[in-house]
């Protein structure tokens, strides 16, 4: 027996990257698993698939109750979709950070706005969130992303405290820098592709980035039956990128 049988997750941006390798982990693990996305695409077999705009409440809670109506329960949410942005202080409109709010942190309010209702009735209630290391690691280039997810770190702490009482769950997980779809579009933008992955790459303490399946492990760590003690932590997946110090190698 697996540890999510019998359990309904909802995951989303779950097309995708992390969303996609967190839907494929869960449902070898046992869930019934939906995954919400802009494109809903390419998913494995067996995966709902809901399109749904995190920025428009009415998709987001005609999508949960869609999750609901089809499997009867609701019991993990992964509040993972987010779009990032790139430059200093002076770099990004205000329209544009209107808009990597709206998705990096309001669209994660909807969606546990709706879920929220439903999770009260599960006896495994769960919700994690996709945080970024960022959210205390100054980071160039990523102010408007680095305040999203500051911002996700502490609403994560807010709903843990709101909700522990009624038997759900909220931690988030904070990667660091991830072989992710995004990242390989930054990388295509700079003058040299090739140079820019291994300067990436050497960056990191261990050498390499993240890989979503790492990621994935550590949210449904995080959901499932052996961190029922665990509530409101931030769980880093970075490769020490934030904590280790090290020497320049030879």
């Amino acid at each position: 027996m697996s540890e999510f049988d019998g359990l309904v997750a909802l995951v989303t941006g779950g097309a995708s990257g992390i969303g996609l390798a967190t839907a494929k982990l869960l449902q070898e693990r046992g869930a019934r698993v939906a995954a919400l996305d802009l494109k809903p695409e390419g998913l494995p077999e067996g995966v709902l698939g809901v399109q749904v705009d995190v920025t428009d409440d009415a998709q987001v809670q005609a999508a949960v109750a869609a999750v609901v109506e089809r499997y009867g329960r609701l019991d993990v949410v992964v509040n993972n979709a987010g779009i990032g942005a790139i430059g200093d202080v002076t770099a990004n409109s205000d329209e544009e950070w209107a808009r990597v709010l709206d998705v990096n942190v309001i669209g994660m309010v909807r969606v546990a706005r709706h879920a929220v209702p439903h999770l009260r009735r599960s006896p495994a209630a769960a919700i994690v969130n996709t945080c970024s290391i960022v959210a205390w690691a100054g980071v160039q280039q990523r102010v408007l992303y680095s305040a999203t997810k500051g911002a996700v770190q502490a609403l994560t702490l807010a709903m843990a405290a709101d909700h522990v009482r009624e038997g759900i769950r909220v931690n988030c997980v904070a990667p660091g820098s991830a072989d992710t779809p995004w990242i390989g579009r930054s990388l295509q933008d700079t003058p040299d592709p090739v140079a820019a992955r291994a300067a990436l790459d050497a960056f990191q303490p261990t050498g390499r980035l993240v890989t979503p399946e790492e990621i994935a492990h550590a949210i449904a760590y995080l959901a499932g039956p052996y961190a029922t003690a665990t509530v409101g932590t931030t769980l880093a997946v970075d490769n020490g990128m934030h904590g280790l110090r090290l020497r320049p190698q030879a």
